[in-house]
């Protein structure tokens, strides 16, 4: 279970819009390591919905998976 204080944080540092670089993720479907997405939300659980540059659309799950911020 995600606190209300860290879903708040995670949604302020994950505006919608923002775009980021795929680090480490736990997942076989996963984008490659690298992969540029946009931020399309942060779910009640923390998970970052993300639109993946290469058609994908896998969120990022909070504590497991891994993103950088990007700015271009």
């Amino acid at each position: 279970m995600i606190s209300d204080l860290t879903l708040s944080l995670l949604k302020k540092k994950y505006p919608v819009g923002t775009r980021i670089k795929l680090v480490k993720m736990n997942d076989f479907q996963a984008p490659p390591i690298g992969t540029l997405g946009t931020i399309k939300g942060v779910d009640d659980i923390g998970s970052l919905l993300v639109s993946w540059d290469n058609g994908s659309s896998l969120n990022l799950v909070y504590g497991q998976d891994e993103c950088e911020i990007v700015n271009e």
